[in-house]
């Protein structure tokens, strides 16, 4: 199973193991990774998921559809790699992924 690393605004790292058969939300939500809320339940319809792609990964990953988009511009603090985490689904590929979350959703 691939490995994705979420690192919370304060530095508190979790590591965990994902299903290849969901998204890096559900991986997150699957293992109580704080920070992501998940309200639509990913279908990208909030910005609860938003998550940082490590600049290693950034362009590892497919690109965010249109729809995507539209919602990281309704987020809080925007960065260059603000993906939903809702729609970055989970391959082999997507082994060693780091992510970091944003200090709105994390409390800090």
């Amino acid at each position: 199973m691939p490995k994705i690393t979420f690192i919370e605004d304060g530095g508190t790292e979790h590591v965990v193991e994902a299903d290849t058969s969901g998204s890096v939300m559900q991986a997150a939500l699957d293992n109580l990774v704080p920070g992501i809320v998940a309200e639509c339940g990913g279908y990208a319809n909030c910005a609860t998921c938003h998550i940082y792609v490590a600049p290693a990964w950034a362009d590892k990953l497919p690109a965010p559809e249109e729809m995507e988009e539209a919602m990281i511009e309704a987020a809080f603090d925007v960065r260059p790699t603000s993906r939903l985490s809702c729609q970055v689904q989970v391959t082999e590929d997507t082994d060693g992924l780091t992510v970091h979350l944003p200090a709105s959703q994390t409390g800090a």
